[in-house]
């Protein structure tokens, strides 16, 4: 088992910046492919940014690539999502997810684990 805990979501205007954090712990020996995924209300949960299990590849939706960047820190296990330049399009609940895939899949049903969720709202 894997578990995934969000943090770092809140309220911010146009422009400014975040970091979202994704503690990971449990069976963490097998490579893991880690993905964060986004959620606005009525709408279905999309892939945001995804980094291989080796670190040494990312991948990012159109709609964030060049002011998201997500990365991990191998000591402590911990997933990071810098966002800059947020829109109030980018209002979603952000969740974290996990799969042993050697390649960073884009749809949900790929990932095994999830964490909680944490609210991003982004205001004007």
């Amino acid at each position: 088992q894997v578990q995934l805990v969000e943090s770092g979501g809140g309220l911010v205007r146009t422009g400014d910046s975040l970091r979202l954090s994704c503690a990971v712990s449990g069976r963490t020996l097998n490579p893991i492919t880690m993905g964060w995924f986004r959620q606005a209300p009525g709408d279905q949960r999309v892939f945001v940014a995804g980094l291989s299990y080796s670190g040494g590849m990312t991948y990012y939706a159109d709609s964030v690539k060049g002011r998201f960047s997500i990365s991990r820190d191998n000591d402590s296990g911990t997933v990071y999502l810098q966002m800059n330049s947020l829109k109030s399009e980018d209002t979603a609940v952000y969740y974290c997810a996990a799969t042993f895939s050697l390649e960073i899949p884009l749809h949900t049903s790929a990932y095994s684990y999830w964490g909680q969720g944490t609210q991003v709202t982004v205001s004007n």
